[in-house]
């Protein structure tokens, strides 16, 4: 099958590449570096040098490619996500998301395409209701301005949902632990908990939706040629609260024990994104993405996965 990834060198895009080409895809992975172009090519597949931003180079790139299946997988977060500077941290990955989601649609329709699979995430339901979320529940279109970003994958799925001539998927992502990750051994967010500068707010209730970084590329390689358009929790089976998982994690990593704190505290020292994800968070279910995809993830709980994958 030819498959074309658009940000084949990101954080999933590594690992997703590789399972491409084993499983035997003819892989086109765009980036806009030159030197990861090469890194891509000394892989087995073929790399285009294009900006999502450049409407006629992606054009040519996919008419070039002629992919049956295009996968979006291009953001710009940052190595190390500021609470208090959520909005203005994620603008890049919001543009990404809007103008340039919409700039690869139109190149995968022009280039004859029949399936697009998008990344989207499992934290834009809207945190109001029961605290599982299944496909069908309501995004949050409507949130205060520190929380611009919801808006921006809001805006995300509705281009994917009105898309003609294509079948569209879009994989709601939990949080990705594992290589390359925020949550990695050696990544941002376990400096963090070492410096005891990650607290857990008292009476957190809160649920996040975890996926090893591996469990989210092999669910993308699945809905390849499976699955029905729509969307798709890829979450493992546990939401936990940051009471559950954060003390497991700091333990795996050998960090201090994460300081507990009044929830004004979390509020006042990480802002209101900090206080959203501390307690009004909703976890997803991955039912449909079991039962559609044939998919199940390797690593079910965070609990297995951290102490296989962390330690």
């Amino acid at each position: 099958m030819r498959v074309f990834v658009a940000g084949a060198t990101g954080a999933i895009g590594r690992r997703l590449v590789p399972m491409l080409i084993q499983a035997r895809h003819e892989v086109t992975g765009m980036t806009r570096s030159p030197d990861r172009a090469s890194a891509l090519e000394s892989q087995g597949l073929r790399a285009v040098v294009c900006d999502v931003y450049d409407t006629d180079g992606v054009r040519q790139a996919m008419l070039v490619a002629r992919p049956e299946v295009v996968i979006h997988e291009l953001t710009d977060i940052p190595a190390n996500v500021n609470p208090r500077r959520f909005a203005e941290q994620f603008r890049s990955t919001d543009r990404l998301r809007t103008e340039g989601t919409g700039n690869l649609l139109a190149a995968a329709q022009a280039a004859g395409a029949r399936r697009f699979i998008a990344q989207s995430i499992f934290s834009a339901y809207q945190p109001t209701g029961g605290p599982i979320k299944r496909e069908g529940d309501r995004l949050w279109s409507d949130p205060p301005e520190w929380a611009a970003p919801m808006r921006a994958v809001v805006e995300m799925e509705q281009l994917l949902g009105g898309a003609e001539h294509l079948d569209v998927l879009s994989l709601r992502y939990g949080y990705f632990y594992g290589p390359g990750t925020a949550y990695a051994s050696d990544g941002s967010v376990a400096e963090r908990v070492r410096k005891r500068a990650f607290p857990i707010g008292r009476g957190a209730s809160g649920l996040w939706s975890l996926i090893h970084v591996d469990d989210a590329a092999s669910a993308t390689v699945a809905a390849l040629d499976r699955g029905e358009p729509g969307a798709y929790n890829v979450v493992d089976d546990e939401p936990a609260t940051a009471e559950a998982w954060l003390p497991v994690y700091a333990d795996v990593i050998e960090a201090p024990k994460p300081l507990r704190v009044p929830g004004a505290v979390i509020r006042l020292g990480g802002g209101p994104y900090a206080a959203y994800m501390m307690y009004e968070l909703r976890g997803a279910s991955n039912e449909k993405a079991k039962r559609e995809l044939g998919w199940s993830p390797t690593h079910p709980s965070w609990r297995q996965g951290f102490r296989k994958e962390l330690g």
